[in-house]
């Protein structure tokens, strides 16, 4: 195999840690010449040919929360219900083919003795969410603030096993590990001689690795795949060839997968019983087979002390980690070595790879009439830079398996605003029946802000914002600076949001309001030496505006409250059971920010103009998110910044003319 700094071919031009100005041809570098320099350095970012990541996905996570909670046995079926859609499945209620897909008389005729759980709600009069008998969307709130919890809990877990490694959370299930530096340390422990530079100077290559032990440490996949063995579309998972015994079982097909074993060294087996050649091991293949250690033990301090299994991906990127992780899903880990990932990509659906699904995956099989990962292989980067713009080098190096994404942990930053979001399924028609939300959302945002202050004592918010929308209309919204309490209470939170409510929309006979959000912003603590918190309050006319930034409104996950809009989709926006104006289109394109949506195909619940609608309102919902970030700047200040601006129409004309629409892959993607 060719290594990535052979002499016949051109190197990579790298700019900083993220860019290449030449990107290198199909897999042909994965094996390059790993020296001493590269094992002593820490300062090689992505660009490191020993780095290590792992993608933890907690099993059916929703669900195990709720296992836990209730202490059922583990092969109980059982089902996650919010209003009439499930939103998790356990393992033991796949076997009889629910999915989430499903509505819960389908899923109780399916498995009758199935266990439904309707997730905690909030509801008036109650200063924590709960489980209760008498759920209705017209009156309660849905809460996710105890699996945000569970989620924090396995975080910190991982955090303390694993000290050195980097973790990113992706999502409240998933976490990226970096392993890169704990693997180096380990790796000069176990292999002390590496430490010491030969006469040669430290490019020298490094001496052959060990012999290298996998069993024990997770799945392989194997680098020469069976032809017996399926790829599972979506995910490039292999499965066995289902029998009808198993199908009418309903068993899933990754319970029914081949399990992976190499005893051999370099050798394996084709169907016609001839040896094929395999790659020897690599110093990477080392690292990775260190990681899957780490991550092994880890998992399973999770599993005893917290009750969560989890299944794991390690791999030589963010990318192939994630892919990798469903390759054997429930209570596994699975590893890709770099011999092995040429052909677990080529078979793979491309459009089931996140990003290149929807309208650009759409886009890039209708323009080349492909539908594989390697049959996109076959599109130059000049060509698919001519159809698609500059960008789509994106997609040229993800289709060969390379990613540039750095792990960064994210939970040092502090959620600067915390906001409770309500979709009414019947309009609120008199300014009395605010009240009723007003209080369910100041239940939330107690709960969430008391949650914090436990973490950190001195936090407190600046400003109290409401805003409410009117059906398809543009929403309007109030604020006020929060007065600082020793105690938080929904009492005093729903208090504050009474007098906003009444300045909005004071005694209206027309409201029809379809949305009412609470939120808190400018949050902060205390700077350290201060006596208390009231030390560090100031007038809301000193702050200064900061600038926008979307991801300032971190703590906004639950199904009813304002998702990214990029991630929308027709079934998506079906969970939020909302009702909406008709809308005459199927398809909608933001003014403010370009992005462009369409609803495809109806379903039994909705016509494809009230998804549509739907769709909208929640688009109009993330830029009132993003807006949150400026609410603490006084209007004055506002006001003579855009007064300013109006002095120098050039300058403002320019910047109109820079935010044209999107182009090239901007159209489908944005990254």
């Amino acid at each position: 195999m060719m290594t990535s700094n052979s002499p016949t071919k051109s190197k990579l031009v790298w700019k900083g840690k993220g860019k290449a100005t030449e990107p290198p041809q199909d897999y042909d570098d994965l094996n390059p010449v790993i020296t001493y320099r590269h094992l002593l350095s820490n300062n090689l970012g992505v660009r490191d040919p020993l780095r290590v990541i792992a993608l933890c996905d907690s099993d059916a996570f929703y669900a195990a929360c709720e296992m836990n909670r209730l202490g059922v046995d583990p092969e109980t079926p059982l089902v996650v219900l919010q209003w009439d859609s499930l939103i998790a499945v356990n393992y033991p209620a796949r076997k009889y083919g629910i999915s989430r897909m499903d509505k819960k008389k389908e899923a109780l005729k399916r498995c009758p003795h199935l266990k439904v759980v309707h997730v905690a709600t909030y509801k008036e009069g109650e200063p924590e969410p709960g489980y209760w008998d008498d759920v209705d969307t017209n009156t309660h709130k849905v809460s996710l603030d105890y699996y945000r919890r569970e989620s924090l809990k396995i975080a910190a877990m991982f955090k303390e096993q694993l000290p050195g490694c980097e973790l990113e959370k992706a999502s409240i299930d998933e976490a990226f590990i970096d392993f890169t530096k704990p693997v180096r340390e380990i790796m000069l422990q176990r292999y002390p001689h590496l430490a010491q530079v030969p006469p040669e100077g430290a490019d020298t290559p490094l001496p052959p690795p060990p012999p290298i032990m996998w069993e024990g440490l997770g799945n392989l996949i194997p680098v020469n795949p069976s032809p017996t063995v399926d790829q599972k579309p979506g995910d490039g998972q292999p499965v066995a060839h289902e029998s009808a015994e198993s199908a009418q079982n309903g068993i899933e097909p990754e319970q029914k997968q081949v399990e992976v074993t190499e005893n051999k060294e370099h050798q394996s087996t084709d169907p016609r019983g001839k040896d094929v050649e395999e790659p020897p091991h690599t110093w990477h293949d080392v690292a990775l087979s260190i990681a899957a250690e780490l991550m092994g033990k880890a998992r399973e301090e999770v599993r005893v002390k917290l009750g969560y299994s989890t299944s794991a991906g390690i791999a030589r990127n963010k990318f192939l980690a994630k892919l990798t992780a469903s390759y054997k899903k429930l209570n596994n880990q699975s590893i890709l070595r770099n011999s092995a990932i040429p052909k677990y990509l080529r078979p793979m659906q491309f459009q089931k790879i996140r990003f290149l699904g929807g309208k650009l995956g759409d886009a890039l099989a209708k323009e080349y009439d492909v539908s594989t990962v390697g049959d996109l292989l076959t599109i130059s980067l000049d060509e698919m830079q001519d159809k698609f713009g500059e960008s789509s080098l994106w997609i040229y190096e993800v289709l060969r398996g390379i990613d540039r994404t750095e792990v960064k942990d994210k939970g040092s930053t502090l959620n600067k605003s915390m906001l409770a979001s309500k979709n009414l399924p019947k309009p609120i028609t008199k300014a009395s029946e605010g009240q009723h939300w007003i209080r369910v959302l100041a239940a939330e945002l107690a709960l969430r802000l008391n949650d914090a202050r436990k973490i950190s004592p001195n936090l407190w918010p600046k400003t109290l914002v409401l805003h409410a929308r009117k059906g398809y209309e543009a929403g309007r919204s109030k604020q006020s600076p929060f007065p600082f309490h020793r105690e938080v209470t929904v009492d005093v939170i729903a208090a504050a949001g009474d007098k906003l409510w009444k300045e909005l929309v004071g005694n209206s006979s027309n409201l029809k309001v379809s949305s009412v959000q609470l939120a808190f912003t400018g949050i902060d603590v205390a700077e350290g030496g201060q006596r208390s918190i009231e030390g560090f309050l100031k007038p809301i006319s000193s702050t200064k505006k900061r600038p926008r930034d979307s991801a300032a409104i971190t703590d906004v996950q639950d199904e009813e409250e304002l998702p990214q809009p990029a991630r929308l989709s027709a079934s998506d926006v079906d969970n939020l059971n909302d009702e909406s104006p008709h809308v005459p289109s199927a398809s909608y394109t933001c003014v403010r920010c370009g992005k462009a949506f369409q609803v495809t195909g109806a379903n039994q619940s909705s016509s494809i103009d009230e998804q549509m609608s739907r769709l909208k309102m929640e688009h109009d919902d993330f830029h009132f998110a993003q807006d949150l970030a400026d609410e603490s700047t006084p209007r004055s200040v506002i006001t003579v910044t855009e007064k300013k601006t109006e002095k120098k129409p050039s300058s403002s004309n320019k910047k109109r003319k820079t935010a044209a629409g999107p182009s090239g892959i901007e159209k489908f993607f944005r990254k």
